[in-house]
């Protein structure tokens, strides 16, 4: 999804990454998005509960959560959502019991279903060459986690692919909907996956997400997994962001997710999802000069207002939603 409200937490707060528990591989995780929260720390931000100030971290540990999720770019501008963020962040939360979703954009900034712009350091790349880069970076990243004792739990290769990822090259869709572009995405892909592969040893084991964008689109979602799996490309868990503004209502989640279960053998996670408690904020300002992306009642889900009770409903009831997914997929 686009850049999202950093002072709406940032961290994605209102994001339920569900994925494996610590304890069994079937139960319901509860996960959050910190991938701000070293940046709000640095420019003064705090996290309160009942007026108190608190860790962020124990604050999503003492209210059940047990993932967190860190994305990372390659070259960003800013000296944030690097390798070395990454790192501090995926320490904390580890030593709080937490475990760590990485989330690979391949991309100096956003990747979203909007833009897929490679690094400034891979622009002029052959193919070929693109290819090892990936694999190399990815095995380099995966590499330096370990060995400083947070090796990633789950690892996404790319961030809401829909139209591909690291474009032109592995672009698909539209005009590069052909069966070069899949054949290019399908190794571009899994050069990613075979740098998480090629870091671990016998002993390891990282699962890895293939992230759309598409929840409430089932059409768009059995579009690409077909073509990706047309090219023989192995992984773990099949992600899906959830916004009702873009993505349609909790009836589409559904009949998708029940799809998805009885034609892949994949488990099902909503990656990312949000749902506003207010409509207020809708203009720049504050202190990161940010607005509130959910600022019309357009963009609400019909039956869940924007409040903090309507907020608790539209988790609930998407995590409800999610639980119902046949063949226990759903986590």
């Amino acid at each position: 999804m686009e850049q999202k409200p950093r002072m709406i937490l940032a961290v994605h707060i209102l994001t339920i990454a569900t994925s494996f528990a610590q304890d069994s591989p079937t139960a319901f995780v509860k996960g959050a998005d910190v991938s701000f929260l070293a940046e709000i720390e640095d420019m003064g931000g705090k996290f309160y509960e009942n007026g108190v100030s608190k860790d962020a971290l124990d604050l999503f540990k003492d209210h059940g959560f047990n993932y967190v999720r860190l994305k990372i770019w390659h070259s960003p501008a800013k000296n944030y959502n690097t390798l070395e963020k990454v790192l501090l962040t995926a320490k904390r939360a580890k030593a709080k019991g937490f475990r760590f979703l990485l989330n690979f954009h391949y991309s100096d900034w956003w990747a979203d279903p909007q833009k897929q712009i490679k690094p400034a350091a891979w622009k002029n790349l052959s193919f070929e060459v693109l290819q090892d880069s990936v694999a190399r970076y990815t095995r380099l990243v995966l590499t330096l986690l370990k060995r400083q004792g947070v090796l990633p739990d789950m690892v996404q290769i790319g961030n809401e692919i829909t139209p591909g990822m690291l474009w032109d090259d592995g672009k698909v869709g539209g005009e590069f909907d052909t069966e070069e572009q899949w054949r290019k995405l399908a190794l571009l892909i899994q050069s990613g996956i075979t740098g998480v592969q090629s870091s671990l040893d016998s002993t390891e084991k990282v699962q890895i997400m293939i992230h759309l964008d598409r929840g409430g689109d089932n059409k768009a979602s059995r579009w690409f997994f077909d073509h990706l799996l047309a090219h023989d490309v192995k992984f773990d868990v099949i992600g899906l962001s959830f916004y009702p503004k873009w993505h349609g209502t909790f009836a589409d989640l559904k009949h998708n997710l029940h799809d998805l279960a009885s034609r892949y053998p994949h488990d099902l996670v909503i990656v990312e999802t949000g749902y506003p408690w207010t409509l207020q904020w809708t203009e720049r300002g504050g202190f990161d000069r940010e607005r509130n992306i959910f600022g019309r009642q357009s963009d609400l889900h019909a039956g869940y207002a924007a409040s903090v009770a309507g907020q608790k409903a539209f988790l609930q009831d998407l995590i409800r939603i999610v639980k119902e997914t046949p063949k226990q997929k759903g986590k």
